[in-house]
Protein backbone atom coordinates (compact mmCIF):
# COMPACT_ATOMS: atom_id res chain seq x y z
CA UNK A 1 0.00 0.00 0.00
CA UNK A 2 0.86 3.93 -0.19
CA UNK A 3 1.12 6.53 1.28
CA UNK A 4 -1.18 9.01 -0.23
CA UNK A 5 -0.83 13.07 0.53
CA UNK A 6 -4.33 14.82 -1.26
CA UNK A 7 -3.99 18.49 -1.93
CA UNK A 8 -7.14 20.05 -1.82
CA UNK A 9 -10.84 19.33 0.24
CA UNK A 10 -13.09 19.82 -2.56
CA UNK A 11 -15.20 17.19 -4.24
CA UNK A 12 -12.81 15.31 -5.50
CA UNK A 13 -10.32 15.24 -3.03
CA UNK A 14 -12.92 14.32 -0.69
CA UNK A 15 -13.97 11.34 -3.22
CA UNK A 16 -10.44 10.12 -4.06
CA UNK A 17 -9.30 10.25 -0.38
CA UNK A 18 -12.10 8.51 0.51
CA UNK A 19 -11.79 5.73 -2.13
CA UNK A 20 -7.73 5.86 -0.92
CA UNK A 21 -9.10 5.08 2.62
CA UNK A 22 -11.32 2.04 1.46
CA UNK A 23 -7.93 1.20 -0.27
CA UNK A 24 -6.33 0.62 2.86
CA UNK A 25 -3.53 3.61 2.20
CA UNK A 26 -2.22 6.18 4.53
CA UNK A 27 -4.17 9.22 3.60
CA UNK A 28 -3.03 12.83 4.41
CA UNK A 29 -5.55 15.89 3.92
CA UNK A 30 -3.88 19.31 3.41
CA UNK A 31 -5.83 22.32 2.66
CA UNK A 32 -4.90 25.96 2.83
CA UNK A 33 -7.98 25.86 5.49
CA UNK A 34 -7.11 24.00 8.45
CA UNK A 35 -10.42 23.47 9.90
CA UNK A 36 -11.22 22.21 6.44
CA UNK A 37 -8.81 19.88 6.32
CA UNK A 38 -9.66 18.32 9.81
CA UNK A 39 -12.61 18.03 9.30
CA UNK A 40 -12.24 16.31 6.12
CA UNK A 41 -9.35 13.93 7.53
CA UNK A 42 -12.25 13.13 10.66
CA UNK A 43 -14.73 12.50 8.56
CA UNK A 44 -12.88 9.93 6.64
CA UNK A 45 -11.40 8.10 9.42
CA UNK A 46 -8.96 5.27 8.58
CA UNK A 47 -6.02 6.62 10.36
CA UNK A 48 -6.56 9.89 8.12
CA UNK A 49 -4.19 12.77 9.16
CA UNK A 50 -4.29 16.35 8.19
CA UNK A 51 -1.39 18.01 6.85
CA UNK A 52 0.11 21.45 6.85
CA UNK A 53 0.13 23.42 4.04
CA UNK A 54 2.96 24.53 2.16
CA UNK A 55 5.46 21.73 3.96
CA UNK A 56 6.29 18.15 2.53
CA UNK A 57 3.85 16.39 1.74
CA UNK A 58 4.23 12.69 4.00
CA UNK A 59 2.51 10.76 1.22
CA UNK A 60 4.55 9.06 -1.97
CA UNK A 61 2.21 10.12 -4.03
CA UNK A 62 0.47 13.51 -4.12
CA UNK A 63 -2.79 13.93 -5.72
CA UNK A 64 -3.30 17.53 -6.76
CA UNK A 65 -6.91 18.01 -6.45
CA UNK A 66 -7.28 21.96 -6.58
CA UNK A 67 -8.87 23.58 -9.40
CA UNK A 68 -7.05 24.03 -12.46
CA UNK A 69 -6.10 27.89 -12.17
CA UNK A 70 -4.33 26.93 -8.64
CA UNK A 71 -2.08 23.86 -9.42
CA UNK A 72 1.28 25.27 -11.03
CA UNK A 73 0.97 28.00 -8.27
CA UNK A 74 0.45 25.40 -5.92
CA UNK A 75 3.06 23.17 -7.55
CA UNK A 76 5.54 26.30 -7.29
CA UNK A 77 4.87 27.15 -3.83
CA UNK A 78 5.65 23.81 -2.78
CA UNK A 79 8.86 23.90 -4.60
CA UNK A 80 11.44 20.91 -4.20
CA UNK A 81 9.37 20.09 -1.02
CA UNK A 82 7.72 17.72 -4.27
CA UNK A 83 11.32 16.18 -5.37
CA UNK A 84 10.82 12.38 -5.66
CA UNK A 85 7.23 13.04 -5.27
CA UNK A 86 5.14 10.89 -7.79
CA UNK A 87 2.21 14.00 -8.37
CA UNK A 88 -1.24 12.85 -9.67
CA UNK A 89 -2.81 15.46 -11.61
CA UNK A 90 -6.30 15.21 -11.86
CA UNK A 91 -7.32 18.79 -13.26
CA UNK A 92 -9.30 19.96 -16.88
CA UNK A 93 -8.10 23.22 -17.91
CA UNK A 94 -11.70 25.23 -19.39
CA UNK A 95 -13.01 28.00 -19.80
CA UNK A 96 -16.11 29.03 -18.01
CA UNK A 97 -18.86 27.85 -20.06
CA UNK A 98 -16.61 24.71 -20.96
CA UNK A 99 -16.75 25.04 -24.50
CA UNK A 100 -12.93 24.73 -24.79
CA UNK A 101 -9.47 24.81 -22.90
CA UNK A 102 -7.76 27.04 -21.61
CA UNK A 103 -4.55 25.70 -22.72
CA UNK A 104 -2.60 26.69 -26.00
CA UNK A 105 -2.69 24.09 -28.25
CA UNK A 106 0.51 21.48 -28.45
CA UNK A 107 0.15 21.20 -24.64
CA UNK A 108 -1.82 20.33 -21.13
CA UNK A 109 -2.28 21.67 -18.00
CA UNK A 110 0.08 18.27 -17.19
CA UNK A 111 2.69 19.35 -18.79
CA UNK A 112 2.28 23.04 -17.49
CA UNK A 113 2.54 21.31 -13.94
CA UNK A 114 5.65 19.09 -14.76
CA UNK A 115 7.71 23.00 -16.25
CA UNK A 116 6.84 23.99 -12.79
CA UNK A 117 7.63 20.65 -10.43
CA UNK A 118 11.12 20.18 -9.54
CA UNK A 119 13.43 17.91 -10.41
CA UNK A 120 12.75 14.13 -9.47
CA UNK A 121 8.98 15.19 -9.34
CA UNK A 122 6.93 13.03 -11.67
CA UNK A 123 4.02 14.16 -12.85
CA UNK A 124 0.99 11.51 -14.14
CA UNK A 125 -2.33 12.61 -15.35
CA UNK A 126 -5.38 10.63 -13.87
CA UNK A 127 -9.10 11.00 -12.81
CA UNK A 128 -9.39 13.90 -14.95
CA UNK A 129 -12.19 11.94 -17.40
CA UNK A 130 -13.68 10.48 -13.98
CA UNK A 131 -16.58 12.64 -12.28
CA UNK A 132 -15.75 12.56 -8.39
CA UNK A 133 -19.57 12.17 -7.79
CA UNK A 134 -19.52 8.82 -9.53
CA UNK A 135 -16.39 7.35 -7.41
CA UNK A 136 -18.72 5.56 -4.79
CA UNK A 137 -17.12 2.57 -3.46
CA UNK A 138 -17.26 -0.41 -4.97
CA UNK A 139 -18.73 0.89 -8.47
CA UNK A 140 -15.77 -0.50 -11.05
CA UNK A 141 -14.87 2.46 -13.42
CA UNK A 142 -11.96 2.40 -16.20
CA UNK A 143 -9.03 5.37 -15.17
CA UNK A 144 -7.08 6.79 -17.87
CA UNK A 145 -3.51 8.07 -17.10
CA UNK A 146 -1.09 9.25 -19.04
CA UNK A 147 2.99 9.96 -18.12
CA UNK A 148 6.14 9.94 -18.89
CA UNK A 149 8.38 8.43 -16.44
CA UNK A 150 7.45 4.02 -16.55
CA UNK A 151 8.42 3.58 -12.89
CA UNK A 152 5.65 6.36 -11.90
CA UNK A 153 2.99 5.22 -14.17
CA UNK A 154 3.40 1.75 -12.77
CA UNK A 155 3.02 3.00 -9.38
CA UNK A 156 0.12 4.83 -10.19
CA UNK A 157 -1.72 1.80 -12.38
CA UNK A 158 -0.75 -0.11 -9.10
CA UNK A 159 -2.77 2.43 -6.78
CA UNK A 160 -5.60 2.86 -9.61
CA UNK A 161 -6.16 -1.34 -9.57
CA UNK A 162 -6.18 -0.94 -5.20
CA UNK A 163 -8.96 1.32 -5.38
CA UNK A 164 -11.18 -1.05 -7.64
CA UNK A 165 -11.08 1.03 -10.37
CA UNK A 166 -9.30 -0.70 -13.71
CA UNK A 167 -6.46 1.67 -15.05
CA UNK A 168 -6.02 2.30 -18.94
CA UNK A 169 -2.31 3.71 -19.85
CA UNK A 170 -2.83 6.36 -22.71
CA UNK A 171 0.59 6.94 -23.39
CA UNK A 172 3.18 9.46 -22.94
CA UNK A 173 2.57 12.92 -21.63
CA UNK A 174 2.19 14.36 -24.27
CA UNK A 175 -1.24 12.53 -24.60
CA UNK A 176 -2.71 14.73 -21.37
CA UNK A 177 -3.69 17.10 -23.97
CA UNK A 178 -5.96 15.03 -25.12
CA UNK A 179 -7.22 13.64 -22.12
CA UNK A 180 -8.36 16.94 -20.62
CA UNK A 181 -9.97 17.41 -23.94
CA UNK A 182 -11.81 13.88 -23.40
CA UNK A 183 -12.89 15.95 -20.03
CA UNK A 184 -14.26 18.76 -21.70
CA UNK A 185 -15.97 16.40 -23.97
CA UNK A 186 -17.56 14.76 -20.87
CA UNK A 187 -19.13 18.36 -19.54
CA UNK A 188 -20.75 18.65 -22.95
CA UNK A 189 -22.22 15.31 -22.82
CA UNK A 190 -23.39 15.60 -19.89
CA UNK A 191 -25.14 18.87 -20.96
CA UNK A 192 -26.50 17.59 -24.18
CA UNK A 193 -26.49 14.02 -24.89
CA UNK A 194 -26.52 12.37 -21.76
CA UNK A 195 -28.38 14.83 -19.68
CA UNK A 196 -26.80 14.51 -16.66
CA UNK A 197 -23.65 13.90 -14.60
CA UNK A 198 -24.42 10.75 -13.55
CA UNK A 199 -22.16 8.68 -16.18
CA UNK A 200 -18.50 7.15 -17.33
CA UNK A 201 -16.10 7.02 -19.88
CA UNK A 202 -15.09 3.64 -20.30
CA UNK A 203 -13.38 1.36 -22.69
CA UNK A 204 -15.06 -1.91 -24.35
CA UNK A 205 -12.71 -4.46 -25.68
CA UNK A 206 -14.09 -7.12 -27.69
CA UNK A 207 -12.43 -10.82 -27.67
Amino acid sequence: MNSISVIGVGNMARALAGRAVEGGHAVEVIGRDPAKAKDLAAALGGGATAGTFGTAPAGDIVILAVPNAAAVPVVTQYGNALAGKIIIDVTNPMNADATGLTTPDGTSAAQQITEAAPAGAHVVKAFNTVFGHTLTPGRPMDVLFAGDDARAKATVSAFIESLGLRPLDAGGLEMAHWLEGAGLLMISLANHGVGDFNFALGVTTFG
